[in-house]
């Protein structure tokens, strides 16, 4: 199971790199394998403010669709728009190419709620 110790994590399978008061969010290499094959990946809050553990988008893969969950309160700057055409990106290189959005962190104190990569193999029994 690929689970990069740089990264937080959370309950619902996102995976966060904190880069200053910038945050790229994406899904776990397990939701992905979990969903099975990704045909698309909506997300419609560009330039909104998402509170924490609010739907961001959702994911839609052959036999499910699963929202996504904001894991840190803050604007949604971008999304991987390479998505858009390409959504088995996230299938393929869910720490890499497959990253869904980037948000400014309005709340930094949230961080500490977060995942280590440690307690989220524990979660998923990996």
């Amino acid at each position: 199971m690929n689970i990069p110790s740089e990264l937080k994590y959370t309950k619902d399978h996102e995976w966060i790199k904190i880069e200053g008061e910038i945050a790229t969010v994406g899904i776990t290499d397990f939701a992905q394998k979990e969903l099975g094959d990704i045909v698309y990946v909506d997300v419609d809050t560009v330039d909104e403010t998402v509170e924490k553990d609010e739907v961001f988008g959702s994911v839609e893969a052959v036999k499910t669709v699963s929202d996504l969950f904001m894991p840190l309160s803050g604007e949604v700057t971008e999304l991987n728009e390479v998505l858009e055409d390409e959504p088995e990106k996230v299938n393929t290189d869910p720490y890499g190419d497959g990253w869904m959005i980037k948000i400014s962190i309005s709340n930094v104190s949230e961080i500490e709620g977060l995942l280590s990569a440690e307690a989220y193999q524990e979660l998923i029994g990996a």
